[in-house]
């Protein structure tokens, strides 16, 4: 698969030009047991990763509501292990945090060596869902004189610098929106509020942010050629269908593994010497 026709071109992005049931003509059953192999080998290099501690990788997880990205960290990265992972879910800054500048949160949670990160939602939301709500931005305190015309310039090039400094110190940064569309939207809120047990999943505060899907539209268009560069880039994937979602996923992760190409620390020869001597002394044991 070529991951470029997903991968954001920063001079220009609409979504117009993306389908959000795009599937390159495959079918569920054409790629189930290809999830299966990605994730045992998205397995093997977390744990090549984790040895090596020398990078780590964040990924930011971004979307609309209903657009699976619960379910995407749950099948994809199934198959890793706990103690190398961290998931991050961010709602709205709460009073403490509030009392920081937005990214304060996001440095916290970050990634140590060796780990994989994942934000479900993240910093960018600052330059979305603040923006499209000029009431949040109020909201956290400003000092009047820096709530300018320029101000999401700014967080633009702060976004930017900030990703560059995580990559220059050995984090890999992977930016993932899951593209849904408003019918499919509707389709999965329909099926909250029809099943009991999903119940929990739906707000009314969904359908009032449905409302503003082109206003979130012109947010995220600008967010992408904003802040898609090289050493952090954007992909867009196609949402409407959960096990496509779920296979470019896995294949845009493992790229970016296989591209680190982790590696076990090298054995001295004193450690060898020590092997040797502990297997034969439990051989004879």
């Amino acid at each position: 698969m070529s991951l470029k026709r997903f991968r954001v071109n920063p001079k220009h992005f609409s979504f117009d030009d993306h389908d959000p049931e795009f599937t390159d003509g495959l079918k569920h059953n054409d790629v189930t047991g290809k999830l299966e192999e990605d994730i045992e080998t998205m397995a093997d290099l977390q744990e090549r990763l984790y040895a090596e501690r020398r990078h780590s990788v964040l990924i930011v997880l971004q979307a609309r509501d209903a657009a699976g990205k619960d379910s995407t960290i749950k099948h994809v990265f199934s198959g890793l292990n706990p103690s190398g992972c961290d998931v991050f879910s961010y709602k709205s800054p709460n009073a403490h945090e509030l009392d920081h500048g937005y990214l304060w949160r996001h440095f916290r949670d970050l990634p140590q060596r060796g780990h994989i990160g994942i934000f479900n939602r993240s910093y960018y939301e600052e330059v979305v869902a603040v923006r499209v709500h000029e009431e949040f931005l109020h909201a956290q305190r400003l000092p009047q004189e820096l709530i300018t015309n320029d101000i999401w310039d700014r967080r633009f090039a702060e976004i930017n610098s900030f990703e560059q400094y995580l990559t220059q110190n050995g984090t890999r940064v992977v930016k993932v929106f899951l593209n849904v569309s408003k019918k499919e939207q509707r389709k999965r809120f329909l099926e909250r509020i029809h099943d009991p047990r999903k119940h929990w999943k739906f707000s009314t505060s969904d359908l009032e942010e449905r409302e503003l899907w082109k206003e979130y539209d012109h947010a995220f268009e600008e967010m992408f050629v904003r802040t898609s560069t090289e050493h952090a880039p954007w992909y867009v994937v196609p949402a409407d269908h959960k096990w496509y979602t779920r296979h470019v996923v896995a294949q845009i992760i493992n790229s970016v593994l296989e591209d680190i190409n982790p590696q076990f620390p090298p054995v001295t020869p004193q450690q060898v010497d020590a092997i040797e001597k502990a297997r034969a002394a439990l051989e004879k044991d």
